[in-house]
């Protein structure tokens, strides 16, 4: 039942306020709730997110995983062996944020994860290892240390792994955003593989990784980018460009000491995905991002290196396959106390196409 203050204009004699009890009990009957008792909740000043600052130390997350590839089969039905993150902040529910998913995906030597297909966006990045195969769309794309890959919705895919040696790696869907606005459709593909062969690149690879170069017979913008995998060699090269050019006095990084790339859709030059940003970053011993405030989430893995995360004013020390989340309009500044590379995907897109992004830098005014 609806409850909340008596308006500061309501009479307060005893009679006034047994009427008012009614009211809001007949509100509540109703399925009503008066917009004066909720105000504060449902438009505070500023972002006030139930998802909390977490960070997921790889020296915990890997041996779990390990664990599960002994215990829990990959097949139909469960389908995947991925162990999603959970953030303390949203009731137990397997959300990183309240549009986010993040989890550490683990395939045994020799497995096949069978083929299936869903509204969801979803990525994986790769912190080390190979020897996986993602199918996507019967199209095989070789997964390896550093490199970024694409299923966007209603891809098929599945993986398999074709060497003696387990694999593990961070997936990254939309699955809340979906989940929580009713969008979700799922369907089994075959019970194996469409395509079981393990190329060195993929067949969208050799259409679309081709530097500022699009095939004329698939000339037109997608929605997603149909660039399959973004290669760790073309990452760090692009990485090191830009710290070099900085050193020869030109201004090439974001920051002082930090370089960063967007990954994007050839087709549009926007972001990979509809619903998901994904970037990565160098910052070299002793540098630091500009303390900030963004609306939306991101999460963060730290490829290698060691540093600090500040999360609204909290210090985490972070290192090598750690993943840590920056709620919404959370202030965050990342230091870096060897050289530190990272991972970061963030829901940006869906706030930016409606029209809801802001941002605030800390030091040096807005943007």
């Amino acid at each position: 039942m609806a409850s909340g203050p008596i308006p500061a204009a309501a009479p307060s004699s005893p009679a006034a306020e047994k009427e008012l009890a009614e009211l809001y009990a007949k509100f509540g009957a109703a399925h009503m709730i008066p917009l004066w008792t909720q105000l504060g909740e449902l438009m505070p000043d500023e972002p006030a997110p139930r998802a909390r600052p977490h960070v997921w130390r790889w020296s915990e997350l890997y041996p779990l995983a390990q664990r599960a590839g002994d215990l829990v089969p990959v097949g139909r039905g469960g389908e995947r062996r991925a162990i999603a993150l959970a953030n303390p902040g949203l009731d137990g529910m397997p959300f990183v944020t309240p549009t986010l998913w993040a989890a550490i995906q683990y395939l045994g030597p020799h497995e096949v994860a069978p083929e299936h297909r869903h509204t969801q966006n979803a990525f994986r990045f790769v912190l080390e290892g190979e020897g996986v195969w993602t199918v996507v769309n019967n199209d095989p794309v070789a997964m390896r240390r550093g490199d970024f890959l694409l299923t966007p919705g209603w891809n098929f895919h599945g993986h398999q792994n074709a060497t003696s040696e387990p694999m593990a790696w961070l997936d990254g869907l939309d699955i809340p955003f979906v989940y929580g606005n009713d969008l979700s459709f799922f369907e089994y593909g075959p019970d194996g593989l469409s395509d079981t062969s393990t190329p060195e690149r993929s067949r969208a690879e050799r259409l679309w990784a081709h530097p500022g170069l699009q095939p004329v017979a698939l000339l037109g913008s997608r929605p997603s980018s149909p660039l399959a995998a973004y290669r760790w060699e073309h990452t760090d090269r692009a990485l090191v460009e830009q710290l070099a050019l900085e050193a020869e006095g030109h201004q090439a990084t974001v920051e002082p000491g930090h370089a960063a790339v967007r990954f994007s859709n050839p087709t549009t030059g926007g972001d990979v995905l509809p619903t998901i940003r994904a970037d990565f970053h160098r910052l070299l011993p002793g540098a630091a991002t500009t303390p900030q405030r963004e609306v939306g989430s991101s999460v963060w893995q730290v490829f290698t290196g060691r540093g600090t995360a500040v999360i609204n004013g909290v210090e985490h020390p972070v290192e090598h396959g750690d993943v840590f989340v920056v709620p919404s309009w959370a202030s965050y500044e990342i230091r870096a106390e060897v050289g530190l590379d990272l991972f970061r995907f963030t829901d940006a897109p869906i706030f930016e196409a409606l029209h809801q992004y802001r941002q605030l830098t800390l030091r040096g005014g807005t943007s």
